[in-house]
């Protein structure tokens, strides 16, 4: 049983705007019941129910949060290394002008992922098992996307090589990371001659989760 969010993300997740708010947490909640059900049989996630909608629902609804007009309009997103499902369920139930194609190696959460969004009824989402560099060399993907995310996956030189296919001319990676985390990478991303960057704001996530920030890589 999914506890009920506390005041404090309820509120932080009214201010990212998803387009039917009801309805999202009706989803979210329905999500959050099939992740620890499948969790029993398939480890999908070391976070416990009580921190699901702060660690999962909150953190990856937040570039929502951190640019309030990035999701206004229609965008083709793709999700490297999307695990459970995380940020990209969550981002395309609350953006349903927005499609998105999670992509992951392992075969079991890609099918747990497209089997959510089914149950969620969500038209938007299409996982694929696939790595990111190999979905970047083949036709409908290559350079098919205005943004590819990526939360809590690997280094930004990795997913700049793993996005470089997928990403479309004016398209970005919208990469989830603390400050230290992107103090670690600067040097890499200042020295690298291939891409330029730029950082949002930092924001607190809800019940002192954490510091967060989004790096917003484009190449030249």
């Amino acid at each position: 049983m999914i506890p009920l969010p506390p005041e404090g993300v309820t509120a932080f997740l009214r201010a990212c705007n998803p387009v039917d708010y009801s309805g999202f947490m009706e989803k979210m909640t329905l999500l959050g019941e099939l992740l620890y059900e499948t969790n029993e049989s398939f480890n999908l996630t070391a976070i416990k129910p009580d921190g699901f909608w702060c660690r999962h629902v909150a953190d990856s609804l937040s570039p929502a949060f951190a640019m309030p007009d990035f999701f206004k309009t229609p965008k083709h997103i793709c999700d490297l290394g999307c695990g459970a499902g995380f940020p990209s369920l969550v981002l395309a139930a609350a953006f349903p002008h927005c499609s998105f194609t999670p992509v992951d190696s392992t075969r079991k959460k890609v099918d747990y992922v497209n089997s959510a969004a089914e149950k969620l009824g969500l038209k938007n989402l299409k996982a694929i098992h696939a790595r990111g560099n190999e979905l970047g060399r083949k036709v409908p993907y290559r350079h098919a996307y205005d943004c590819v995310t990526a939360r809590a996956v690997a280094s930004s030189e990795i997913l700049i090589r793993e996005s470089a296919g997928l990403l479309n001319r004016n398209g970005c990676l919208m990469v989830y990371r603390t400050p230290l985390q992107y103090e670690e990478e600067l040097a890499f991303l200042e020295k690298n001659k291939k891409t330029v960057f730029e950082t949002t704001d930092t924001f607190a996530l809800p019940e002192d989760a954490g510091i967060r920030l989004f790096l917003l890589i484009r190449f030249r």
